[in-house]
């Protein structure tokens, strides 16, 4: 009964995540990003955690994959971020000067 109520609740997430993320606007997708990065941050904090529970060489080595992947996410996520805020800002068409 448990498997099935544990199925029951990342189906239910899956779809309301797709709905959710389907209908945001692309003007508050930067905001967004930067909140999930936040929220990838304290995965980051509890994978390290994990690992360095004395729980048994497969904890451990669950936990270090765990921070491995989480920091992609994090990295990945500011770099997707940035990205997006310099299509933003102002370009210079000033001509230069010559000395």
């Amino acid at each position: 009964m448990d498997m099935v109520y544990l199925g029951f609740i990342l189906m239910l997430s899956v779809f309301l995540g797709f709905e959710l993320i389907s209908k945001v606007p692309a003007t508050l997708h930067t905001p967004l990003m930067s909140g999930a990065n936040a929220i990838s941050g304290i995965t980051v904090v509890g994978a390290i955690l994990a690992a360095g529970a004395d729980l048994g060489s497969w904890a451990t080595g669950l936990g270090a994959l765990a921070v491995f992947f989480a920091m992609i996410n994090v990295v990945g996520g500011y770099m997707v971020t940035d990205r997006m805020l310099s299509m933003f800002k102002k370009k210079d068409n000033s001509p230069k000067e010559k000395s």
